[in-house]
């Protein structure tokens, strides 16, 4: 009788972890339930426009021949042709331009706009007189409209401009060439480098003093606090900033439209290419070139993601397979 007395809560605790995956379960289908007005709201506003989009590029539109030598007017299935047109056909020049110039400005301007915006976070996480103007002075460019900051680089870009008045020299910034996209990576960076000061001085005010200061104890020089404690801690903050910004600049269009000109080849982006057949009213062309830039972007943020370690989506999936294997 005294061996089988202990013997006797087992299948209380046997049914514990039982009931606690079945609450488990319970808060995920809550969570299901109460985020499926959001998911619905999404798959109407970027679903249905992404596959509609495709759906388009597979078609197209005005006059031409059938089989026969007929000719067909309207809407025709024409299948993946806009797509062999843009990578080997008539227009493959020009979509590898504007991917080639695309590329061009999104890795420039990042990395400037990431090295100056953390510089302007820095200036502005320090304590001194007259930094409430300083930080409204450095924000003032992001607040500004990308067709008004393109109008004002554009005048100062002029033969007669400033630009040339400092430098001295008469560049003929908006005609063509590399001085155009100097100017388009210049603007582009004066304005959005704000942006990633922002979200970096968010992370730096996040980090405790005590952590600073046991670093200066320690004997750490400035140089090795700000790599070994605070680049470490603003990591998330700053991967963030960046692949906004990579998402931003990899649609550019007009910040290069108004500030040279529309079918411009030296600066002339997937989106410009793709409105430009719009215009042409290429519908089909057009919506291949949009199904195009989706997908690159879609690639260049899922590779940012897995090699620089940003994966938060994938973070709160272990964190929540750890837990449930744990409750198990």
């Amino acid at each position: 009788m005294t061996d089988d007395a202990p013997s006797a809560p087992a299948p209380a605790e046997a049914d514990a972890p039982r009931g606690t995956t079945k609450d488990l379960q319970g808060t995920r289908r809550l969570a299901a339930l109460l985020l499926s007005p959001t998911l619905l709201v999404l798959a109407l506003v970027i679903g249905y426009p992404v596959l509609a989009g495709f759906r388009e590029s597979l078609y197209a539109r005005g006059q031409g021949l059938d089989a026969d030598g007929f000719v067909v007017e309207g809407e025709r299935f024409a299948g993946l042709d806009n797509y062999t047109s843009i990578f080997g056909g008539d227009r493959s020049d020009a979509f590898w331009n504007a991917l080639s110039n695309t590329t061009f400005f999104t890795f420039t301007t990042v990395v400037l706009e990431t090295g100056i915006g953390v510089g302007m976070a820095l200036i502005m996480h320090q304590a001194f007189r007259g930094r409430a103007l300083v930080r409204a002075s450095i924000l003032v460019p992001w607040a500004i409209p990308t067709a008004i900051s393109g109008l004002l680089w554009r005048w100062i870009f002029q033969a007669d401009g400033v630009a040339n008045a400092v430098l001295g020299r008469e560049i003929l910034w908006t005609a063509g060439g590399f001085p155009a996209k100097a100017a388009v990576i210049i603007a582009e960076v004066w304005k959005t480098s704000p942006f990633i000061g922002l979200l970096v001085l968010a992370g730096l005010q996040m980090i405790p003093r005590e952590v600073h200061e046991a670093a200066r104890v320690d004997g750490a020089g400035p140089l090795q606090r700000f790599w070994w404690v605070t680049l470490p801690l603003v990591r998330p903050a700053l991967l963030v900033a960046v692949l906004f910004r990579m998402l931003d600049v990899l649609r550019m269009f007009d910040l290069p439209a108004v500030l040279v000109g529309v079918n411009q080849r030296s600066v002339e982006t997937l989106t410009m290419l793709a409105w430009s057949e719009a215009s042409d009213l290429r519908y089909g062309s057009a919506a291949a070139y949009a199904t195009v830039l989706f997908l690159y972007i879609a690639l260049i943020a899922y590779l940012f993601v897995k090699l620089l370690g940003a994966d938060i989506i994938g973070e709160a999936r272990k964190a929540s397979a750890r837990r449930a294997k744990a409750v198990a």
